[in-house]
């Protein structure tokens, strides 16, 4: 398995400066670029795309909270973390609340496209409802928006420890996987709220 984080020469963490990742990804991409070889034989230059196909890989996996922490799991443990499908009891109300407000807009969408409306009149009349559900998804996104904030906090919290007890970090990796499986779930809801907000403003 390809270590990201040495790939792109930071410290093996649960918690990465996300401005300080890109500018470095930005500067390692600028000269490694397969542009550069342009005139290198045909090995070289597929040995320079793989470079920087892996570079860019490594990238978006440490930008992103849930991938970076799965990957540090990955490498720590030398297996990817169980699939856990019960939703944590901290995240149970959260997970009605999307769960019921997601199927009742879709009931609204699928009526909608059923109607096939003609009416100016009544087009208006759907687009007044359609705002009702992005105000309604929207503040939902409210309160995932908090749930991310807390995430946030307890992932700093968490490199901490790791940074400050290199002699305990396998105490700390059930914490870590925790915290990855929250990331998880937060990303799930998020794009859920996100893609049928799209649709509400496709219509």
């Amino acid at each position: 398995m390809a270590d990201y984080f040495a790939l792109l020469s930071e410290p093996r963490r649960p918690w990465l400066d996300a401005d300080a990742l890109k500018l470095k990804f930005l500067a390692l991409s600028a000269t490694a670029h397969p542009d550069k070889v342009h005139a290198a034989s045909t090995g070289d230059k597929a040995a320079a795309a793989r470079a920087f196909a892996e570079l860019n890989a490594a990238y978006n996996c440490l930008a992103e909270p849930k991938s970076r922490l799965l990957h540090l799991l990955e490498l720590e443990s030398g297996a990817r973390p169980p699939d856990v499908q019960e939703i944590p009891p901290a995240l149970a109300d959260l997970f009605a609340d999307v769960a019921t407000v997601c199927r009742a807009t879709d009931g609204f969408l699928a009526a909608k496209a059923k109607a096939k409306v003609t009416s100016p009149l009544v087009r208006v009349q759907w687009f007044e409802q359609a705002q009702d559900w992005v105000g309604k998804l929207n503040a939902l996104q409210q309160k995932l928006n908090g749930l991310h904030a807390q995430l946030m906090d307890r992932l700093k919290t968490l490199d901490d420890a790791w940074s400050a007890h290199s002699d305990r970090r396998k105490e700390i990796l059930p914490k870590i996987e925790e915290l990855y499986r929250l990331f998880a779930y937060f990303n799930r809801w998020n794009r859920q709220i996100q893609e049928r907000v799209a649709q509400l403003y496709e219509g």
